[in-house]
C-alpha cells in the first residue's frame, strides 16, 4: 500500500474539509393544523391524527392520545 512521502499539515488537510457543511434541515409549518414538520414527511398532531400533505392520512384514536 502507497504512504505519503510526507506528513499533511493539519491546516492544508482542514482547508481540504472546509466544504462538507451540516445543513439545517427545512422545517414547514402546515396551513391547516399550524404544526411545524419536516417536508416531504407525514407528521401527526396532539389527538394523534396521522397528515401528510395538508390531508388527514390516518385518523387517530382518540383513547391512546389521551393517555
Amino acid at each position: 500500500m502507497a504512504h505519503p512521502k510526507r506528513k499533511i499539515s493539519k491546516q492544508r488537510r482542514d482547508k481540504r474539509r472546509t466544504h462538507y457543511k451540516a445543513v439545517a434541515p427545512q422545517v414547514h409549518v402546515c396551513k391547516k393544523t399550524g404544526i411545524p414538520h419536516l417536508w416531504h414527511r407525514a407528521y401527526e398532531d396532539d389527538s394523534g391524527n396521522m397528515y401528510y400533505k395538508g390531508k388527514m392520512i390516518i385518523e387517530g384514536d382518540t383513547a391512546t392520545a389521551a393517555e
